[in-house]
């Protein structure tokens, strides 16, 4: 959940993004990164691992103003895909203010992505959350592949809740920022409730 320091005048929301490997988690946050002005962000932190670009988590703090009379920032965090790393995603959930489910719109990686979204469900439940009440989104990465799933079937297959979506083509920034409006206003409006 949101940590608020009521003496400094701060507030932090954990934002993450979830999916299955090399589906774009880690390109959203280099993006996002890469075109973000120095002041308005922290250090980029990754761990890359040898089978998978993250090993534990990836992590950037972003600023993104005064809410209300309190910076406001949110910590944005990517998790390693592969089902032999649950631990380190269970240990990041923790907290966790809203998530980003990053679904890769490769044909040959449906299973990949509903395995993914299983495990996070599990994930979540085990932490006493549930997927369909918490700030979610999904943002089907990856849309500039020759034959991608199409859009329809995503949302069938992934998104029976309803939740909003984005469609994505992470390495060139397409949809990266507003997957990231989405998320963040959906925490912010759960945070006055």
């Amino acid at each position: 959940m949101s940590f608020i320091n009521y003496a400094a005048k701060e507030l932090n929301c954990k934002i993450i993004y979830y999916g299955p490997g090399l589906g774009g988690k880690t390109t959203n946050l280099q993006y996002i990164f890469n075109q973000t002005r120095a002041e308005d962000k922290g250090r980029l932190i990754t761990h890359p691992g040898e089978t998978e670009r993250t090993l534990f988590f990836d992590f950037l703090p972003l600023n993104i103003g005064e809410i209300k009379g309190f910076k406001t920032r949110f910590h944005l965090y990517s998790v390693p895909g592969q089902r032999y790393y649950d631990a380190s995603r269970k240990i990041v959930l923790r907290g966790v203010d809203g998530i980003v489910f990053v679904a890769d719109s490769n044909v040959d990686r449906m299973e990949e992505n509903l395995e993914s979204l299983r495990a996070l469900d599990a994930n979540l439940r085990e932490q006493g959350y549930d997927l369909r009440k918490i700030p979610f989104v999904f943002q089907y990465n990856k849309r500039d592949t020759l034959n991608p799933i199409p859009v329809n079937v995503l949302r069938n297959q992934l998104n029976s809740f309803g939740a909003e979506e984005f469609e994505a083509v992470a390495t060139e920034g397409n949809g990266v920022f507003a997957t990231l409006k989405g998320i963040s206003m959906k925490v912010l409006h759960a945070m006055r409730n």
